[in-house]
């Protein structure tokens, strides 16, 4: 996986401790240290799972789109998950191999039981609880 987990946690874990407020997508990009264009871009994402709401204009910005203690680490995970945690091989391997022909089958089940395992675990805290670990 890529760092865009870390980048949707950043993200979420700036919205979660300043409730009051609509954040710019430059401040959040300060705080994270990227451009602002990767950040708007994480945001639109996690605006279609209902994560983030946004305002326009002026005053506009970025807040929560939901209640922190709602939001779980596995919401954020499955909202930015855009391949297995263990990878996918781009070749197709030879069908007449004993192992070339099984492979992918079996790492195609391990690939759904590690993902099982990191949703099971991530299910398990909410937003709010791991902003909480912030002062």
């Amino acid at each position: 996986m890529n760092g865009q987990f870390q980048i949707a946690m950043h993200i979420l874990t700036l919205l979660s401790k300043q409730p009051d407020e609509l954040l710019s997508s430059a401040y959040i990009a300060g705080s994270i240290n990227i451009n602002p264009v990767l950040v708007r871009k994480e945001i639109s994402n996690l605006r279609s799972f209902g994560l983030i709401e946004s305002k326009e204009g002026k005053d506009g910005g970025y807040s929560l789109g939901k209640p922190a203690h709602q939001i779980t680490l596995a919401d954020v995970y499955v909202a930015v998950k855009n391949q297995s945690a263990l990878g996918q091989a781009k070749n197709m391997p030879n069908p007449a191999c004993p192992v070339g022909k099984q492979i992918n089958g079996h790492l195609n089940n391990l690939a759904l039981e590690v993902d099982t395992s990191i949703i099971n675990k991530l299910s398990k805290t909410t937003l709010a609880a791991f902003s909480d670990q912030f002062e």
